[in-house]
């Protein structure tokens, strides 16, 4: 019984590209975080992050995605969510973020017609720009969501990651065979 019940699918024009995606270049705040920061006594940063997005990570590298996370901010929480999540590829505290894609591409062998990017803000635009398929959540930055190619439903940290990895999945045909194993 194929899944009719994804939020939202990438448009067929999309579908090629997403085919050809092996890594995913995902920013954290505003994306995998709502973007808000909340400071506890001590001055630590706190950050929310939703569980299905961290459940639409874990079936796209199931998929055989590989997942880098670049921030401009540096977070030990992050950290440990994404080592949770088993993200190996975790660059931060950098606006470089560029020169931290090509470095991930250059490691791995890859190009950027190889990549999906996902980002909130003005400065994910570099690396939205030059992936094959560019994604922006619902709550991102007007200047973003206009230079993207698909804007999902959800906003970030609200389940945009995995509304895209929903639609990514179902558009290179994989989808029912992630899901298989909880519905059996």
């Amino acid at each position: 019984m194929a899944s009719t019940l994804i939020a939202s699918r990438l448009p067929t024009t999309l579908h090629d590209a997403a085919r050809q995606v092996r890594l995913l270049f995902i920013d954290v705040d505003g994306v995998l975080t709502d973007g808000a920061l909340y400071y506890d006594a001590t001055g630590e940063a706190l950050k929310r992050f939703h569980v299905h997005d961290g459940l639409g990570l874990k079936l796209l590298q199931q998929s055989g995605i590989v997942i880098a996370a670049i921030s401009g901010r540096s977070s030990t929480m992050v950290e440990r969510r994404l080592r949770e999540l088993g993200v190996d590829d975790v660059a931060q505290g950098s606006d470089a973020k560029l020169t931290l894609a090509e470095a991930v591409l250059t490691r791995r062998g890859l190009r950027w017609s190889d990549c999906v990017a996902i980002g909130d803000d003005l400065p994910d635009l570099p690396l939205l720009r030059r992936a094959a398929l560019c994604i922006a959540p619902a709550n991102a930055n007007p200047e973003v969501r206009c230079r993207v190619h698909w804007t999902t439903q959800a906003a970030g940290g609200n389940g945009a990651v995995r509304e895209m990895a929903d639609a990514l999945l179902d558009a290179r045909g994989q989808l029912e065979g992630a899901l298989a194993s909880f519905l059996a």
